[in-house]
């Protein structure tokens, strides 16, 4: 089975016995069971009100055995992506490698000043799916920090932090939006390093071959 990226948020990924010594599957599911279960799978966890902008997720399928990686800002979305994906029909066993992110206020606060700095620049504002309102100003926001509660909306490009360094994952339009968003989170005070690893989805049109 080939790799097939589901956009902005999840990944059907190789088979685990591309992953694993080889052993000869005591069955093989079918290729339209694994793409109805991805659908299913990547529905159930976007309906998930835990999962946001400071998260990314990816999950393979081998078998009726999906397995779930990625990284989470807060234990309850480890679980709750879990429990979800078990209750999803054809799903035989779920196998979590999802890693919880360091809790600390250093890493909050990059998360905080990351964020204004990509979502809040001129050209990738389009991005912010909360144009129009200030940026993480609710009290419980600032009470508790952005991890806890981080902006809502359906965010294309996602901010991990771990110990101070940070990654940037997710879709943009073209290089130039990858590149400053790249320079904006390098600006950022605290952030030890930034890995770029947004992606770039380029909807150019095949050009007419004159005869």
């Amino acid at each position: 089975m080939k790799t097939a990226v589901l956009p902005l948020l999840f990944a059907v990924g190789l088979p685990l016995a591309a992953q694993a010594p080889a052993q000869a599957p005591a069955r093989q599911q079918p290729e339209q069971s694994v793409i109805r279960m991805a659908n299913a799978i990547r529905k159930e966890i976007l309906s998930l009100p835990n999962y946001g902008v400071f998260d990314w997720l990816s999950f393979s399928i081998n078998n009726y055995v999906v397995t779930l990686k990625g990284a989470a800002s807060r234990p309850t979305l480890k679980d709750s992506v879990e429990r979800v994906v078990k209750k999803v029909e054809g799903v035989e066993q779920v196998v979590n490698k999802i890693e919880v992110l360091p809790l600390s206020n250093a890493d909050d606060g990059v998360r905080a000043r990351v964020y204004v700095a990509v979502y809040g620049h001129p050209i990738l504002s389009r991005y912010n799916p909360n144009r129009g309102t200030p940026i993480w100003t609710s009290p419980a926001s600032l009470a508790g920090g952005i991890t806890n509660d981080p902006p809502p909306g359906a965010h294309p490009i996602h901010i991990l932090v771990r110990n101070g360094h940070v990654i940037l994952t997710g879709v943009v339009d073209n290089d130039g939006d990858k590149n400053i968003a790249g320079i904006q989170a390098n600006s950022v005070g605290g952030a030890f390093s930034v890995e770029n690893d947004l992606m770039v989805v380029t909807e150019s049109k095949p050009k007419k071959v004159k005869k």
